[in-house]
């Protein structure tokens, strides 16, 4: 599997080109959410590349922390990203309280809001990000056969890249992708029928990436373990729960809808 190539002599990794991608689209689709919501766009620009900074800090101290003993061996690997090892639900963690602070403290402004501008652009940016696993051969699931690939309609492309040391393996990372943008898309179509409440989004991200993840994880074969857990499953489970909170919490506060001015 080809995961780079060069131009004028320097290297550039499909894995970051995929992540820059995302990042490019979901920027897109965040400033069109807040001109909806007639957030500032300055605010936005920041707020975005501030959660972004640290959010990838985030993703990236998470994965070394949990793979502490190799990169205490290797610790000049810590910053070759492009090797891959983001761990998202530390970039989203990580950039979730960096907002919280920013729009609340800094601008005066309702975190709950601002995360529903933000996190349809984030439910693509990860569609797309996940695809630098694809190159980089990792985040992939059990092995299976050939044939069940097939009948799971896997294009062959990717059946072709999931044949890994003699076997073919679930390519988790393509399911996990695919069900991104369909979260993205069911977004799109529903929200104006939930009363336009705010927080009603995020709790769907919440909710939606939540039992992705858990599913996900329960196939993958390269999972963060703490003890003999996988971590990506206590979290998404804490997600789950959390969106269900909010989601009640949403319903029936008083005075938190707002209007659209776009469809």
């Amino acid at each position: 599997m080809v995961n780079s190539f060069k131009i004028f002599n320097f290297t550039i990794h499909f894995y970051s080109l995929c992540i820059l991608l995302g990042i490019i689209v979901a920027y897109i689709i965040i400033r069109l959410e807040a001109h909806d919501q007639r957030l500032d766009k300055d605010y936005i620009f920041n707020t975005v590349f501030y959660g972004l900074v640290i959010g990838i800090l985030g993703a990236r101290i998470h994965y070394v922390l949990f793979n502490l003993d190799y990169y205490l061996t290797y610790p000049l690997e810590i910053i070759k990203i492009w090797h891959g090892g983001l761990a998202i639900h530390g970039g989203i963690i990580a950039a979730a309280i960096f907002v919280y602070f920013y729009s609340t403290k800094r601008y005066k402004t309702s975190f709950l809001r601002t995360t529903d501008v933000i996190l349809p652009g984030v439910l693509v940016a990860q569609g797309i990000g996940r695809w630098g696993n694809f190159f980089n051969q990792e985040a992939y699931g059990i092995e299976v056969s050939e044939k069940l690939l097939h009948k799971l309609l896997i294009p062959n492309f990717v059946i072709k890249g999931m044949f890994i040391d003699g076997a073919y393996h679930l390519p988790t990372f393509y399911i996990e992708s695919i069900l991104c943008i369909i979260g993205f898309l069911i977004i799109i179509l529903i929200r104006t029928r939930l009363n336009n409440r705010v927080g009603y989004v995020t709790a769907f991200y919440l909710i939606w990436y939540g039992i992705i993840r858990f599913i996900i994880e329960l196939f993958r074969t390269d999972s963060l373990m703490l003890f003999n857990i996988k971590i990506a499953c206590i979290i998404s489970v804490i997600f789950i729960l959390l969106g269900i909170v909010l989601f009640i919490y949403s319903t029936f506060k008083r005075n938190i809808r707002y209007r659209r001015t776009m469809v």
